[in-house]
Order: C-alpha cells, then structure tokens, then sequence
C-alpha cells in the first residue's frame, strides 16, 4: 500500500514561489492534465505541478531544434540536477525554482524519483530517432515516457486506507500511462510524422499497409488506416480497462484528478474512433466545455462506483 504523507501546513516563502512557478507553467502548457490536478487540494496539486514542470522541461529539449548532441548533454545536465534533488542537495533559495518545488515535493510525498530518470531515457531515444517493431518494442517507451509518470503521480496521490488490492497500484498507475500515450501517439500521427518521427509499430503499419507513413491529409494509397486506428484503439481500451482498476483505490480526490485525465482521452479516443482520418488532417482535441463535464463526472465518482461494481462482481 502507498499512502501519501501529510504535508507540514507551513510551506517556506521561497518554496512556495517556487510551486507558484510551476503552477503557472503547468497552466499555460498543460492542456489537458490541468484539468485533473485542480480537483486535488492545494498540497497534492503543488506537488503535480512541480512534476509537471520538470517533465515539460525534459520533453521540451527533446521537442526542441538544437542539434542531437546538445539535447543528450542538456539531458544529462537535467539527469544530473535531478541527482542532486534526489541526494538533498536543493536547497530553498536555489535559483532554479523547479528544482526548489521538486525538491519539497520529494521531502513530502514519496514519490519515486527514478520514474524521473525513465522519462528521461524515453526521451534520449527520441532524441536517437528510434522506432519500434512490435507493440512490446513500443511498451518500453511509452512505460518510460508516461507509465513511469503514472507511478510518479500515484506517489503523491496515495491509495485509501483499507484498499482492496492497493499492493497492485503501481501497475495499474503504469498501465493507465501507457493508455494515455496510446492515445497520444494516435492523436499526433501526422504531427509526428512531419517531426520525422514514428512511434506505431512497424509490424501494426505493414499489417495495414501503412508502411509508407503519413506525410499528407490522406492514407499511403491502398492502405486500410482505418482497420490500422480502430486496432490501436482497440489496443488502447484494453489498457484504460485496466488501469481504471486504480480509481477505487484511492481517496475521492485523487480519484476524480485521475478520472478526470483519463476521461479526457478516452474521449478523445472515442473521436479518433468516429472519424479516424482526422488525424491526418490535424490535431484532435475537446472543446473546453466538454473538458469541463469530464472534470465534473470524476468529481462526481462516477468512474470510480462504475469500476468498483465491475471489480465486486469479477471478484465476489
């Protein structure tokens, strides 16, 4: 079992400038995860955020222009700030404030802070350009760039006292990772392609025909893209399925932070599904409005009562 660690209620000047910072980055970049975390309350929420900034910072070298050579030292260098986190070597009036909100976030939840060092191995192999054979190819990406951060996130979340199978969590806070990357991937198809970048394994894209890739609004010519999109969907409500296991293990916040998350993408699945060459003609997304409701619905526990009554009757 995981419980979250109740934070001291004083939280210094410097450090929570610190978190400020990070809430404003995750603010202004995270489009759909900022949803979920403002239904925790405020220390959970603070320590999400520190998560959040450091990852953008990892994924935005990654993302960025520089040469290959200059992203892997400023990598490293970034690997080597999160040592120094990890050692207790961050003090509060640092002048790198995401180090500072980290650092707190570290001391107060215990959060598995190699999950840090994963995403930051998913991203050198973006940086190396590499591609994938088969789904288990892709698994170990998507385990380091997104289910690692569900582990990440279960640390500060905590399971319920009492929860029934909560030595599991983890595995299903992975899971769930790897259904949101699925979904990303799908999403970002084209985006990707014109990045030069393809994450759907090879065996998937000959099976299908799509072997020539996606540099245009329409499928390589002869392909069956939708047979391609409706089988990684397929693939991806499989995993939500499990990882929903999750939401009955944890308290009615967190529950509804995640429900919230996850309901984002299945519903953008859902639209990927209904129309599946919209992802080559740009990118999908929920109008705010319907964010909303989802945030709403996961407060609401709705979710959670639905997987608890499926896990009751699996299980009796």
């Amino acid at each position: 079992m995981i419980r979250a660690v109740e934070p001291s209620p004083h939280v210094s000047a410097p450090v929570l400038a610190a978190y400020g910072y990070c809430e404003t980055v995750t603010g202004q970049q995270a489009r759909n995860f900022a949803y979920g975390i403002r239904l925790l309350p405020t220390s959970k929420r603070r320590a999400m955020s520190a998560l959040y900034a450091f990852s953008r910072r990892v994924d935005d070298i990654g993302d960025g222009a520089l040469d290959h050579e200059v992203k892997t030292a400023r990598l490293e260098d970034t690997r080597a700030l999160l040592a120094r986190v990890r050692a207790g070597e961050v003090e509060e009036d640092d002048t790198d404030p995401v180090a500072v909100a980290l650092a707190h976030t570290a001391r107060t939840f215990p959060v598995p802070l190699r999950g840090l060092d994963e995403l930051i191995d998913g991203v050198l192999m973006d940086v190396r350009g590499e591609t994938y054979e088969t789904w288990d190819d892709l698994k170990v990406y998507c385990r380091c760039v997104a289910g690692a951060i569900g582990r990440l996130s279960l640390g500060v979340f905590g399971t319920a006292p009492g929860a029934r199978g909560a030595e599991r969590a983890p595995e299903y806070a992975d899971t769930l990772g790897l259904a949101l990357q699925l979904t990303n991937i799908l999403r970002d198809v084209r985006e990707d392609a014109e990045g030069g970048r393809t994450y759907l394994p090879a065996d998937d894209l000959a099976k299908f025909g799509c072997s020539a890739g996606f540099d245009g609004p329409k499928p390589p010519e002869g392909s069956d893209f939708v047979g391609l999109v409706h089988f990684e969907v397929r693939r991806a409500r499989a995993l939500f399925a499990e990882g929903y296991r999750l939401l009955p293990m944890l308290d009615r916040r967190s529950g509804a932070c995640v429900a919230a998350m996850a309901g984002i993408y299945r519903r953008l699945l859902d639209r990927i599904e209904r129309d599946p060459e919209a992802v080559l003609r740009g990118r999908v997304s929920l109008p705010g409005r319907e964010k909303a409701y989802v945030a709403v619905r996961g407060l609401s526990g709705l979710d959670t009562r639905h997987v608890s009554r499926r896990t009751v009757r699996r299980n009796p």
